[in-house]
């Protein structure tokens, strides 16, 4: 697996890269909803470039041992957890999760792979409490 800068827009395509085949398949929506949102433009890319990175992604996933078309995260956990790991921008952090969630829920199922990278992107960096709303003062967390 290719190494990314720490928070470069080419390790945060990835993790979205990763959400998008996370349910063995890349569906009309999810593309269309790419191009919807501008996710190359959120991330800081050229729209060639963010399927470059995805591309590149697949060719990696192809050419190693862990790639598992099933309905679970295509990578183990340790490759999770180095790809987690090359966003510390807490604000990247959760540009990328928010578009990750819309990514998942756009064709109105969560496949457990993807709710494995969700899951992941929460535990790891530490937005859990993105998640919740505090019921003393009736206020929402940042919305993610």
């Amino acid at each position: 697996m290719r190494k990314y800068p720490k928070n470069s827009p080419q390790a945060a395509a990835r993790i979205v890269a990763l959400t998008l085949i996370a349910d063995g398949d890349i569906g009309p929506e999810e593309l269309a909803l790419l191009e919807n949102l501008a996710v190359h433009h959120q991330l800081g890319l050229e729209r060639d470039a963010l399927h470059a990175v995805i591309d590149t992604f697949c060719e990696d996933l192809l050419s190693s041992k862990q790639l598992n078309w099933s309905d679970a995260c295509p990578v183990d956990e340790f490759t999770l957890a180095e790809m987690m790991a090359e966003i510390d921008d807490p604000l990247l952090r959760r540009t990328v999760l928010s578009i990750c969630v819309k990514l998942a829920e756009v064709d109105d199922h969560v496949a457990e792979g993807e709710s494995m990278v969700l899951i992941a992107a929460v535990a790891h960096w530490n937005l859990h409490y993105q998640m919740l709303r505090s019921p003393d003062t009736g206020l929402e967390a940042q919305p993610i």
